[in-house]
């Protein structure tokens, strides 16, 4: 590993440690996020956080564990920890948790730098590639996320003459990497389902399973999205969690309707629907999503609390002006 940076994070996250513990401590020491920015990653208050991160800093101490740059062997063994902290790092720099910038780019190119580095030193992990496709294809959309008044732009709104073609082409033909590998992941899914909506521009369809995904270049209504629910629907068999079954009721919604995705995001609302992952009522999207259902099946009152529900769970100046528009928004009672 000739990249100090890349030296350090397989060093970092230190196999002693627990796994939840190397991630966040790593994106404190070496990943440039805040405590707090790292709780709200991990979806817990942030002195949950700073508890976290206190222990585990006691750990190392009393136990005198030593920080060496671990042997090519011990490198597997650590790589899970360090693809997730270049996951959360990416995140963190696609949507800021705080501050008046919807994005923050440099994180987003560090991770996607690391992301290369990576995939020329374990070429044949497929997670990685998986990994780097997804940060590529997610990168591709980011200028085209704002206006040129730095407002946030929804996904269906968004201009696709301003997603990046090149990084498309790149991404896509990563994802018919993993697929011919035919040993899918976590973060091969997810580059899949952003593969889907990235057809959308492309003419090179990426073909998964027996579903093949559009090659129209028709925008946001040309999304396969019978596709995309068959990808999460693999996602949740692969890695559970609360935050995956509410980006699956999306998909839902554009399928069934929005009565079926509410049902389906109401049941997370509850501990028995968090299937024991982190709590959602923190989490800003999941009332954000909520309030769009409510809205779209005309509940205007409830979708005008659950709106306030969301701003309440945000700290990002672009997304609290989004939430507050769509509020505005809904017609009078």
């Amino acid at each position: 590993m000739r990249d100090d940076r890349l030296r350090l994070l397989f060093t970092c996250c230190h196999p002693a440690l627990s796994p939840a513990a190397q991630v966040a401590l790593t994106l404190r020491l070496l990943g440039g996020l805040t405590t707090a920015q790292i709780a709200h990653a991990f979806l817990v208050p942030e002195p949950t956080m700073a508890a976290r991160l206190t222990r585990a800093k006691g750990k190392i101490r009393d136990a005198r564990i030593p920080y060496r740059v671990p042997r090519e062997p011990d490198l597997p063994g650590r790589l899970a920890a360090v693809l997730a902290v270049l996951y959360l790092i990416f995140n963190e720099g696609y949507t800021a948790s705080t501050g008046d910038q919807l994005t923050r780019a440099d994180l987003c190119a560090e991770a996607i730098r690391l992301g290369r580095l990576l995939a020329t030193l374990m070429p044949d992990e497929p997670e990685v590639i998986g990994l780097l496709a997804l940060m590529l294809l997610t990168e591709s959309r980011r200028t085209a996320r704002t206006a040129p008044d730095g407002s946030l732009v929804l996904l269906a709104d968004q201009n696709r003459s301003r997603w990046d073609r090149g990084l498309i082409a790149e991404g896509q033909t990563l994802v018919r990497q993993c697929l011919r590998r035919g040993q899918p992941g976590p973060y091969q899914i997810q580059a899949a389902i952003n593969a889907v909506h990235a057809d959308t521009v492309h003419a090179g369809t990426v073909h998964v399973g027996t579903v093949h995904g559009d090659t129209a270049d028709g925008g946001a209504g040309a999304t396969d999205w019978g596709q995309i629910l068959q990808l999460y629907d693999q996602l949740q068999a692969v890695a559970p969690s609360p935050v995956v079954a509410l980006h699956r009721a999306v998909a839902v919604a554009e399928v069934d309707g929005p009565a079926s995705a509410l049902a389906l995001v109401d049941e997370l609302g509850h501990p028995a629907g968090q299937g024991g992952g982190p709590s959602l009522a923190g989490y800003h999207l999941f009332h954000a999503i909520r309030a769009d259902l409510l809205r779209r099946l005309g509940r205007t009152g409830e979708a005008a609390a659950a709106y306030d529900a969301a701003l309440a769970c945000t700290a990002n100046a672009a997304e609290r002006d989004f939430l507050r528009r769509q509020r505005a928004h809904l017609p009078h009672q």
